[in-house]
């Protein structure tokens, strides 16, 4: 059982953080659905991921991180095969890709699932390889565990969660210590490999990047990315008012709750808005490198780790495609963007966060 002592090392800042970004994505979610009858639903369907995604962050905190890095090999061993049914067998979602799996009541991503169960089998898998991490035989292997779940991913298909993994993996092994001879290696492969990553992407993945070079290659796509540009432009300072923006009421901006949220949220918010909520994921960020710099075992630091760079890199793709930055990869803006599956999912992580934090002192169980 937990003692007083560690119930005291939960952090309620980080839970406090997260469940304000969620109620700001509910509202800004009814903003842009709103007299939309085809998104009636999205609203409440936020509502209730978000609660029982609060329930499983307490309950995830609650067991004991330990135990799921001890079962690593049959977590990736589950993984793998709901992946292997969701590219095989599932049911193709809004965005095009094959990745749903129906459960009757409800169904889910096994490719949003992938992100965080992959970072506890990476933990594992590199905290009993320490030692030899320096060596490319390591890295090498651990860079096999993550192949076959991102092979799954890229053909389903979806681009995004698979930069996502790749990126995720990159970061774990660097703070494992891999050595700087070894990441320049892996770039040069990097390389090598994206002209034939090039030529398996479906069309339309191509031409999102296409249409982000070159704009005139496909102006129906990039209607889209000017109107969301256009809504930025729109919210100036402090905004148009909430439920007030041009672009998302009269509905020029198109998947506005989950890919081009960011854009409501500037335009209806304004600049202040945008850097606010900026500013609420970056604490987020912030106090999970400090679980992290706090955990008294590496598992549990590259646990950590890992779950940041989720949340970061995410947040810094979401926000970049809005701006024109990156190309549109569909990846979802942390705990605000429509999506039960992503949401829950990111609250598994923010679990596994409080668990490290809870067991900060051995003695503490």
């Amino acid at each position: 059982m937990l003692t007083t002592r560690a119930l005291r090392n939960f952090d309620y800042l980080l839970l406090v953080l997260v469940i304000i970004l969620i109620v700001l994505g509910i509202m800004m979610i009814a903003s842009a659905t709103r007299d939309v009858a085809s998104l009636e639903g999205r609203v409440q369907s936020q509502t209730f991921f978000g609660i029982v995604g609060i329930g499983v962050v307490l309950a995830v905190a609650a067991f004991d991180y330990r135990y799921l890095t001890s079962t690593y090999l049959w977590i990736y061993g589950v993984l793998v095969v709901f992946l292997a049914l969701g590219s095989l067998l599932g049911t193709e979602g809004e965005a095009g890709a094959q990745s749903w799996i129906n459960l009757g009541v409800a169904g889910f991503q096994p490719s949003e699932l992938a992100k965080m169960l992959l970072i506890i089998v990476l933990a594992q898998q590199l905290a009993q390889n320490a030692g030899r991490i320096d060596h490319l035989q390591t890295v090498l292997i651990s860079l096999g565990f993550v192949a076959i779940p991102v092979f799954f991913i890229f053909i389903q298909p979806d681009l995004g969660i698979t930069i996502l993994v790749l990126v995720t993996w990159f970061v774990m092994v660097w703070a494992a210590g891999m050595r700087w001879q070894h990441i320049l290696l892996f770039a040069l492969v990097g390389l090598i490999v994206m002209p034939i990553l090039w030529s398996q992407m479906e069309d339309y993945q191509r031409s999102r990047i296409s249409v982000f070079i070159n704009p005139e290659n496909d102006p129906d796509a990039f209607f889209n990315i000017d109107q969301a540009l256009v809504a930025i432009g729109n919210g100036g300072v402090l905004g148009r008012g909430y439920m007030q923006g041009s672009q998302s009421q009269l509905r020029y901006l198109r998947v506005r709750h989950t890919d081009f949220i960011f854009a409501v949220i500037a335009e209806e918010l304004g600049f202040v808005g945008g850097v606010a909520v900026l500013g609420l994921i970056f604490l987020v960020v912030l106090r999970v490198l400090r679980a992290a710099r706090l955990s008294h075992d590496m598992a549990g630091g590259l646990i950590c780790y890992g779950v940041a760079t989720v949340i970061f890199f995410q947040t810094l793709v979401s926000i970049g495609m809005n701006l024109r930055l990156l190309p549109v990869t569909g990846l979802t803006l942390p705990f605000i963007s429509s999506g039960g599956s992503s949401l829950v999912t990111l609250l598994f992580g923010i679990g596994l966060v409080e668990s490290v934090l809870l067991r900060r002192d051995p003695r503490d169980v």
